[in-house]
Parts: structure tokens; sequence; C-alpha cells
């Protein structure tokens, strides 16, 4: 069996389609990925076949966050692009395979392809929220340009209809106009045929429970974790080795300032810990100090063993290794599905849920003081015992199975 795995996004996004790869490959099958040039040279090293799609992303992480909203025609003009590209680069990619696996809700095009190719289709969501329910209200967004926001009284199901109305808005004449040029019928409703009768929920059902579990109309895995094996660089285990369990702090992918960091070690030093800062794509720098520490990519599954707390921005994949590695944790949402694990961590007790953007060093103190006493510490081992391991692999044989 051949099998494309595609997605448009961050680390975060590409990381859990890696690890089905690989276990799809230990199980006898061809994969290919279909994702960002960031992640060409690390998909290279594993020797899985890769065809990249669109620009880098970490030139517009780059970019200051202050920049201007973008126009109504230059918003156009992207989502023109980006669906142009999808048609094409997946098609190409594609090429002799007997499935697509989407994951991200920015796959516009590849359902469409397989449509054309006569071949299975499976959307992949890695969080809950994404997926419409009448239990949870949508990742929130910014309006559209002309668009009022939501009355405050609205329910789930008024804002799940609101959410289907912005896809219809912002792609449905890009993905029409493709689909008609293949002689395909129109889409009337995007989000429902981005996300499929069934969509897939890679989401570990402890920390991430789809609300009505018996609900055949989403399969959930567990989440697709990639087992990391590589040793942490010499200069972070001398700095975890000099002293008492330090705090880490990252952003990942997210634009940030550079101030935030000092606000982050600042913090730290208040409560008397030293402090591990993640570089991410904003590329944070610290004044060299003993009790501080800054660090490019690393393997974060043996790192959040031996840290004290992990603050972060709530990203679907940090927040699985922080529970998996049973480290409490501070979420400081920035956007989309950030909000729902904010959410998540501070109801399992595991953790606090700071205000959604910019952290105060008076506001981080607080949470994660919370954060840092016995009980959320202790019950972050507990459910870190809780957290599966082995989603990629049920993904796998199910994929193998229906196909």
């Amino acid at each position: 069996m051949r099998v494309l795995l595609s997605t448009i996004g961050s680390r975060g996004d590409v990381q859990p389609l890696v690890a089905l790869a690989l276990q799809l490959r230990a199980l006898g099958q061809e994969v290919r990925l279909c994702v960002p040039p960031d992640f060409r040279e690390w998909i290279d090293s594993l020797g899985i076949p890769v065809t990249t799609i669109g620009p880098e992303l970490r030139t517009f992480a780059a970019m200051p966050s202050t920049s201007a909203p973008l126009s109504l025609e230059r918003r156009r003009e992207l989502v023109e692009g980006t669906v142009a590209a999808q048609f094409e680069t997946v098609a190409a990619a594609a090429v002799g395979c007997d499935v697509i696996v989407g994951a991200t809700a920015l796959q516009i095009g590849a359902r469409s392809v397989a449509e054309v190719m006569g071949v299975r289709y499976v959307f992949a969501a890695y969080c809950p929220a994404v997926l419409p329910s009448p239990h949870h209200p949508p990742p929130p967004l910014p309006p559209l340009p002309g668009q009022p926001p939501p009355a405050a009284t609205a329910d789930n199901r008024e804002l799940w209809t609101r959410d289907a109305e912005r896809f219809n808005e912002t792609f449905a004449k890009a993905l029409n106009s493709h689909r008609a040029s293949l002689g395909l019928a129109p889409v009337r409703d995007v989000r429902s045929y981005i996300f499929t009768d069934q969509p897939w929920l890679a989401a570990d059902p402890t920390l991430a429970p789809w609300p009505a579990p018996a609900d055949p109309a989403v399969f959930q895995s567990g989440a697709w974790i990639v087992e990391d094996q590589r040793p942490l660089p010499v200069e972070l285990e001398a700095f975890l080795e000099a002293g008492e369990p330090a705090v880490y702090f990252g952003f990942g992918s997210m634009r940030a300032p550079q101030d935030v960091a000092q606000v982050m070690v600042e913090t730290a030093r208040a409560l008397g810990r030293r402090a591990i800062v993640s570089r991410g794509w904003a590329d944070w720098s610290l004044a060299e100090a003993a009790d501080c520490l800054a660090i490019g990519e690393v393997n974060q599954a043996a790192l959040f063993k031996r840290v004290a707390a992990v603050v972060h921005h709530g990203g679907a994949g940090t927040t699985t290794a922080a529970a998996l590695a049973g480290a409490p944790q501070v979420v400081i949402p920035q956007h989309y599905d950030q909000h729902y694990w904010a959410q998540r961590i501070d109801r399992l007790g595991i953790g606090t849920a700071h205000a959604p953007g910019r952290p105060t060093a008076e506001s981080l103190r607080s949470a994660l003081d919370h954060t840092l006493r016995h009980d959320v510490a202790a019950r972050a081992q507990v459910i870190a015992s809780a957290v599966r391991r082995d989603g990629a692999e049920i993904a796998a044989h199910s994929l193998i199975a229906a196909i």
C-alpha cells in the first residue's frame, strides 16, 4: 500500500504525521510526506520521501507581531495561491498512492485530489475542539473583515454555524474553481467536505477526550507520537546537572517579542528557579548568566522529565509531551486550539491556564507559583501514567485495515 501524508503547518502539525509514517513503514507500507520546506532536512534524515509545498513558514514566524493586518484583497490572493499549490503539489506527490491522509483544516485541496484519483481520503485533527460538536465551541478566530463578532449569548451550535460560514467565505470560491477545472461538482459546505463524514482524532483520550466517545462519526486513535531517542546536548546536560530542576519556557513556532523571554527568566528567578528558554522560531536570545540557558530544538521527551515545570503556548504536541513526562504546565494560549489545551490542563489539575496573549511578570509569576505546588506535581504524575503512546500504531493498523 502507498500512502501520502500531507499537511500545511508548523512542526506541531508535521511531527504527528512523521510518527504515523514511521509506524506505517515498520508495517511494510510505502509512505510519502507532503509538508512545508522547513522540515525537509529532518524528514530526509529519516529516509522518508518528501515533497515540499509552499514557502518556508519560519519566514512568516520571523515577521514582527506588530505587522499590519492583511487587506481583504491580499487575503484572497494568499488563499488562491495556497489552494492552487495544494491541487498541483498534492496531486503530483500522490501519484500511485492508494490513500491520502490530510491533517489540519488548511488541507483545502487534498480531498478533491483523492476524489479525482479515485482513492481513499482520511482527514485527521489533533484536537477535539477543531471538530464540530454541540458540546464545545469552535476554536476562536478573529472575525473576517466586515464580519461582526458573535453575540455574547451565542451557543455552541450558532458558533459552529458561523465557523462553517467562515470556511465557505474564505475558501469556497478558490476550491470550487479548481474543482470545476477538473470536472468535479461544486462543494456547498467546505468544512464538512474537508473534514469528511468520519474524521480521525489524533489526540490522547485522557488529555483530550471526544465528548461523545460512543459516536461512530469520529475515530479517536490517540496522539501520534514520535519516539525520540536523541541524547540531550552536552551543554544542556551540564546545566541540568548543575542545580535543582529548572523551569522550561518555550513558544515553539509562535511569534513573540524578545522581551517576553526576559520576563520568563525574571519570573523564574523571582521564584528561586533556574530557567531554560527554547529559542523557537522567534529566535529568542538571553544575556549570559549561570541561572539561565537558551537552547535550540531538542528531545522534549527527555528534557521534560527533568524540569520543574513546562511553560508554553499550548500546542498539541508540547502539551502531550509534557503530560507524558509528568511535568506540571503553564499554558499561555495564543490562538486557535491552544485555548482548548490551556483549559484542559487546568481542569485536569496538572497545571494552570494563563490568560491568552502576552504574559506580564506578575501574571506569569502567579500562574507558575500555583503550578509548582506539590499537589499539582503529584497530579501530573498520575495523569502521565494514563497517557497512551500507541496512537500512531493504532492509526497505522486501522488505515491498513480500511484500505
